[in-house]
């Protein structure tokens, strides 16, 4: 086993609040292999980035030798976790669930060693329950001890509905704690209530209660909302190996050190002196190769991530994309823009007319692919670099 002090070292990477550290130090230093869990609703087919900072937390207690357990959420995706935006999030049909879950095992093995990870599915126990056991759960809890949850809160005080079932999901979670007799549940920091109540129901089970590590939601690639598709700030994982180079490529300088924290299994002390060598006077662009080096390896092959730097530097060496650009912020109306708007609006086109021309005529490009869709809109929080012609660049960002 990994010396305590090394190993608590790997675990606070990154991490944004972890309880209770004595307790999980006691438990390091009994010598046995803890049960490490992360739960996922299988909201959406594919993961991107932002899922993977959890994902690579739990990858790091792997490697200190501890058994993982990758719960997916079919039973708790049927409930609907509540958004943390005052609102009810619409629960999925067993079908919608079965459809989206069937990519999880394959995405999170790009991560996960598959020979030591444990997938289970909730249903097996959640199922199992039946009314009289959900029931029973529920009286466990008290409404009062619900509405601590601030989301809940602030809808109860601004006589905002809140749905009974939404109630029956953080008790749901926390039973998949009880059931899975798990030592340590991770989580961002948007679960934190709902691995509290896992930890509570616990030692209320007679159990001893599991300790709680809470991570970042990552910032996307403007560096400012969330990571999330319906933003468009989203590295796919799924994605190909120019796209997700091109997106990490445009990343700012500062945004680069947060995304290797979360994203990079580089060790402390390599962060450490490319942060050393940067501030004595390299440029921060040939650290930003190596880490988009590293994810495009990570989600595809060494040969992929090696053609997407060499297809990049041609870019360079060609000329072809100027290592300093223009950057603009443009303004979404209504959450969208339309690209020949923003080619237009970026001086990129005099006219969108001209926008258009250029774009039936294959000149225009976006993070170094052409563009053929006349009709594509940039969405609030998205980032893309655009090229018309071979002259004209501009580093656009949609807010």
């Amino acid at each position: 086993m990994v010396p305590v002090a090394e190993a608590m070292e790997t675990i606070k990477r990154g991490c944004d609040e972890l309880l209770v550290e004595e307790e999980l130090i006691g438990k390091l230093k009994s010598g046995r292999t803890l049960k490490v869990k992360l739960g996922m609703d299988p909201t959406a087919p594919d993961l991107h980035l932002g899922h993977t900072v959890v994902i690579n937390k739990l990858r790091h207690f792997q490697d200190l030798g501890h058994h993982v357990q990758f719960l997916i959420g079919d039973f708790t995706g049927m409930i609907g976790d509540p958004t943390g935006k005052n609102q009810t999030r619409p629960p999925l049909s067993r079908e919608q669930i079965r459809e989206n879950a069937k990519t999880y095992g394959d995405q999170v093995y790009k991560i996960l060693d598959a020979g030591k990870t444990e997938i289970m599915f909730n249903s097996t126990w959640s199922d199992a329950l039946g009314a009289e056991g959900l029931i029973r759960l529920a009286a466990r809890y008290t409404v009062a001890r619900m509405l601590e949850r601030d989301d809940f809160g602030k809808r109860y005080r601004a006589n905002r509905p809140i749905a009974v079932h939404e109630f029956l999901y953080p008790l749901i979670q926390g039973y998949d704690s009880v059931a899975m007799k798990c030592d340590v549940e991770l989580g961002g920091t948007d679960q934190k209530f709902n691995l509290l109540v896992g930890r509570e129901l616990q030692k209320d089970f007679g159990q001893e209660p599991q300790c709680i590590i809470t991570m970042p939601l990552l910032e996307g690639l403007d560096g400012v909302n969330k990571m999330s598709k319906s933003s468009g700030n989203y590295v796919g994982i799924s994605e190909s190996p120019q796209q997700i180079f091109g997106k990490l490529m445009s990343i700012s300088d500062e945004l680069m050190w947060r995304y290797i924290e979360l994203l990079s299994f580089q060790p402390l002390s390599t962060v450490r002196l490319w942060k050393r060598e940067v501030e004595d006077g390299r440029n921060p662009r040939d650290i930003k190769v190596r880490f988009a080096q590293e994810i495009v390896e990570r989600f595809h092959d060494r040969g992929a991530a090696e053609s997407a730097l060499a297809e990049f530097e041609a870019r360079f060496r060609r000329g072809e994309m100027p290592a300093d650009m223009p950057e603009c912020a443009l303004h979404a109306a209504d959450g969208v823009l339309p690209v020949v708007q923003a080619l237009k609006q970026a001086g990129l086109t005099p006219s969108t007319s001209e926008a258009l021309r250029m774009i039936e005529q294959g000149g225009v490009k976006l993070n170094g692919e052409r563009l053929s869709d006349k009709a594509l809109k940039l969405v609030r929080g998205e980032t893309v670099v655009a090229q018309v012609g071979k002259r004209k660049f501009a580093r656009i960002r949609i807010v």
